[in-house]
């Protein structure tokens, strides 16, 4: 709904006393030149410059826009900017209290006041996930025609979230998390600004560093536990944040662990050490340690997509599966969500049963090669898809293995230097116990030695 008089005159209040409203919202930026971060999404030209007047539009009109990030990124605070900065009659829902009854009556208004005063519409409409099909529907016309522009926000996929119509129609602009630099650059900002603490209370780097661990990439977090942690060290009557007061203040000690020295190394290493030792209370202690120093969850994804084919192997096929799928989730969801991902595969990494065959085998095979065994292909294995490859003997002989029973065809297929060599040696262990026995009987067909 568009704000009435009162509603302004609580948004004017909210932004200019410091003592009536959170430290979050006095901080919001006043202009695109003020938000950290996104500068993919602020670049000269950009929808959202165009958004808010900047450059000639033309015939061009701005378009529709779908902001898509994790929470704390600044979605909400683009449209903020947005309705401070355009000329546009800007109107602002929510998808967890409106409907399309709603959504009908701002777009019955934004065809009035385009129609009778020629004032165009920019509609806001946060967690737009959150509508159903036919709330979202209910956009179209007015999206289409342009009697309304659209920013949407959401913090899920939106392909998954938001229908294929109103995505066509929509530019999709993705929001990255919020850098270490970008947050701290963001307190800074609030310590020392008047709209913010003024300079009542400083900060030491290592309250700083720990503020800026446990934010994750978000700037409201970051922001309401700074405001949190000063109002702490003023009752006190302390002008400096200490990290003492500041784990008081958030319940939440600041872990001992430097994500570019030794501990980074250390803890990651012990992580691995502990899934390969099947010690799963050890693993998920490592991980915590790492979840709460703010570690990057892809970096701990990628261990555990190592460890799957490093340790476990064929023991269990479904390790690697698991891993990657951690992976491709944490980049979907981040954290604090992306924990339960982590937690899964870890677990899951830990119980398995364990093989190093993989990693044996081709480590056995790679050492071959270095020292030069590497003779030439066979001939009948050689390509044989060209002119002449007949007359020099390639792929003369070759026995396609599915013309034969059981589809194994007792021929050579490595170079004689390494004809007799046996890389691969299968443990007994878990679902590998299955495949000891099919190589044992390949190889007897293949006609190599056996033991």
């Amino acid at each position: 709904m568009e704000p009435d008089l009162f509603t302004a005159a609580a948004e004017d209040r909210q932004e200019n006393d410091p003592a009536g409203s959170p430290l979050a919202v006095r901080m919001r930026p006043r202009v695109l030149d003020e938000v950290v971060g996104q500068q993919h999404l602020l670049k000269q030209g950009s929808p959202l410059r165009r958004l808010v007047g900047e450059g000639a539009g033309g015939p061009a009109g701005p378009s529709s826009v779908i902001l898509w990030g994790p929470p704390g990124t600044g979605k909400t605070t683009l449209a903020y900017v947005v309705s401070k900065a355009t000329n546009k009659r800007f109107v602002e829902l929510s998808a967890i209290t409106a409907g399309v009854k709603e959504v009908r009556a701002v777009i019955d208004g934004a065809r009035r006041a385009i129609g009778g005063f020629g004032k165009e519409t920019v509609l806001f409409l946060d967690e737009i996930h959150r509508f159903s099909k036919a709330q979202q529907d209910s956009l179209l016309p007015a999206v289409e025609n342009r009697w309304v522009t659209l920013i949407a926000a959401t913090t899920e996929n939106p392909y998954f979230s938001v229908i294929s119509p109103l995505l066509s129609r929509s530019l999709l602009l993705t929001l990255e998390p919020l850098t270490d630099g970008d947050l701290k650059a963001l307190v800074q900002r609030a310590l020392t600004e008047e709209r913010g603490l003024g300079g009542a209370v400083t900060l030491p780097s290592d309250a700083e560093a720990h503020l800026l661990r446990i934010a994750g990439g978000d700037a409201r977090r970051v922001l309401t536990a700074l405001e949190a942690a000063a109002g702490s060290a003023l009752a006190k009557s302390e002008q400096e944040i200490t990290l003492q007061t500041l784990e008081e203040t958030v319940d939440r000690a600041a872990v001992k662990y430097d994500k570019g020295g030794d501990q980074h190394y250390d803890v990651a290493s012990a992580l691995i050490k502990s899934i390969r030792g099947s010690d799963v209370d050890a693993a998920l202690h490592y991980l915590a340690r790492m979840i709460e120093a703010g570690e990057d969850p892809r970096f701990i994804a990628r261990r555990l997509i190592i460890s799957a084919s490093e340790d476990i192997g064929l023991a269990d096929p479904t390790a690697l599966p698991t891993a990657v799928a951690a992976a491709q989730a944490v980049t979907l969801i981040g954290f604090p969500e992306a924990a339960l991902t982590l937690s899964h595969a870890t677990i899951a990494l830990a119980l398995a049963p364990k093989s190093n065959s993989a990693t044996t085998a081709i480590a056995a095979a790679m050492e071959d090669v270095r020292s030069g065994l590497a003779g030439p292909v066979p001939p009948h294995l050689r390509d044989g898809h060209y002119k002449g490859a007949a007359k020099l003997g390639h792929a003369q002989g070759y026995v396609y293995p599915h013309d034969v029973p059981g589809a194994i065809a007792s021929q050579q297929y490595a170079p004689d230097v390494v004809a007799d060599r046996r890389y691969y040696e299968p443990t007994r262990y878990g679902a590998e116990a299955r495949y000891a026995d099919v190589v044992e009987r390949v190889r007897e067909r293949l006609g190599r030695p056996q033991d």
